[in-house]
């Protein structure tokens, strides 16, 4: 009897600390043994030329979310987990959304429903705080953080969603007592709609105007509030989808202090600008997200924040709306206010080639930089590590066997989302995922999807230690709602 269920064989294996060669053996759905010259499995691959990487772990992606405005997400759990699959991902982590009046406890079940057993890959959830109302905060927050819920995103921007900073104090404060993760987005929204009103006043309304209300200036602002209400609640926050220089600028000042600060970015503010919300007619409405895309020459600030530790995580922030539908991008008609457009870009599949290809490819950024950023440490921020985001005996053989040579011409034909374009359209990559396997089980291999619905599971979550806070300036024990528990 074979000794390993599968074996993978020849390939050069990369993890975010050590580039090395050997074969992988797998069993019950782990990895059991790494070492060169392992004896055969009941199953052989052979990766020789080619790279092996852990899955990818996706930490900031939106599926099947409920919206206020009538809009509806082209991909639900199905569609999202194949394309993040075909993209080189192993897990995705999107988020259970409370809406205003709401029970956090109701918005799980109800996001159970959308997830479970139409998932291709393993997901956890990050749930979204937008009522954070006593009973929320003392009773429903902290059971949920014991049953695996262990990360959070707040808004201070969105009517429907966003907290003020008394809220966001409270939350912080919860979440310091039971050892949460806290992602935070970080834009002003009163600058934004005093600006919004202004561009409407004159006329300007076309969506390359959506970048012109969201300027570097309000998304500085509110990166630099929040990560002082952190700093007086001493708890690590996560900042995501951070855009440009002057956010990144006050990241690494708070970092420099000796703050547990992390902060994401994503894929859309290193190849996409402010020029892709300018395309002609209504073409621009493609790329409107938020923060929006920056100049050209801002790209380079990311790349930088990428390369020397300013930001921790890489996710795709995939929010899928279609172009052409009126519960998509044309929500408010063919040639809608930018208000009216719903914010975000597609992405989940091609977040991984593209940054191989810029960063590794290019020489931005070390391999193992790119399996840390996009792998081990979202597995490490939402307390998946190190069942995910490594290659490692015991940890799940969650795998991407890479062709690092294959140069793909990216089309929204070549995708496997249900979103009716890429704003990445014509963009040339090397290096391209052709082998994703899931606690032992080929998902997909060169183009072909070999697992039915229902192959992925959902991944309660442990207490992340990154959102160990300090105690350098601790809120003392006996203040607030809130007493604050070891952690």
């Amino acid at each position: 009897m074979a000794e390993f269920d599968l074996t993978i064989r020849g390939g050069t294996i990369a993890t975010a600390a050590d580039v090395t060669r050997c074969d992988i053996g797998i069993r019950d759905g782990r990895i059991v043994a790494l070492a060169e010259a392992l004896p055969p499995g009941m199953r052989d691959i052979d990766a020789t030329g080619r790279l092996v990487l852990p899955g990818g772990v996706d930490g900031h992606c939106h599926f099947a979310q409920p919206a206020g405005d009538g809009s509806r997400m082209a991909d639900d759990f199905l569609t999202g987990t194949r394309s993040a699959a075909f993209g080189g991902n192993t897990t995705v982590i999107p988020f259970a959304a409370q809406a205003k009046g709401q029970s956090l406890r109701d918005a799980v079940a109800a996001y159970h429903a959308e997830a479970d057993g139409r998932a291709h890959i393993d997901y956890a959830f990050h749930l979204i705080i937008a009522d954070p109302t006593p009973d929320v905060l003392e009773r429903e927050l902290p059971e949920l953080i014991a049953e695996g819920y262990t990360s959070f995103k707040i808004y201070m921007t969105y009517e429907g969603m966003k907290l003020n900073d008394r809220q966001i104090l409270d939350v912080f404060t919860a979440a310091r007592a039971h050892g949460a993760m806290v992602m935070v987005h970080a834009e002003n929204s009163d600058c934004i709609a005093w600006l919004t009103e202004r561009l409407e006043a004159e006329g300007k309304t076309a969506p390359f105007f959506h970048g012109v209300s969201r300027p570097q200036v309000v998304e500085r602002e509110a990166t630099h509030r929040v990560i002082s209400l952190a700093e007086l609640a001493d708890l690590p926050i996560l900042i995501v989808h951070v855009s440009g220089r002057e956010a990144t600028e006050q990241i690494r000042w708070a970092q420099g202090k000796g703050l547990r600060l992390y902060a994401e970015t994503c894929p859309q503010y290193l190849f996409l600008s402010a020029d892709d919300l300018a395309a002609p007619g209504f073409e621009g409405a493609k790329c409107v997200c938020s923060p929006p895309p920056r100049d050209k020459a801002n790209q380079q600030y990311i790349w930088d924040g990428l390369a020397n530790g300013a930001f921790q995580v890489f996710s795709s922030d995939h929010a899928p709306f279609r172009y052409e539908d009126p519960q998509g991008k044309k929500l408010g008609g063919e040639s809608a206010p930018f208000r009216t457009v719903p914010n975000g870009v597609p992405g989940v599949e091609t977040r991984l080639p593209l940054l191989f290809s810029g960063g590794v490819g290019e020489g931005r950024i070390e391999l193992t930089r790119f399996v840390e950023l996009t792998s081990t440490n979202p597995a490490r921020m939402y307390g998946l590590y190190p069942r995910k985001g490594t290659i490692a005996v015991g940890s799940d053989a969650d795998l991407a066997i890479w062709d690092t040579e294959r140069e793909v011409t990216i089309t929204n034909d070549l995708l496997h989302h249900d979103v009716d374009y890429t704003p990445y359209e014509g963009q040339v990559v090397r290096g391209w995922p052709i082998t994703v396997i899931s606690r032992g089980t080929v998902v997909c291999d060169d183009g072909a999807l070999h697992v039915a619905p229902g192959q992925g599971q959902f991944l309660p979550c442990d207490r992340p230690d990154p959102a160990r806070p300090s105690s350098r300036r601790a809120i003392p024990r006996d203040s607030g709602r809130f007493k604050a528990e070891a952690v």
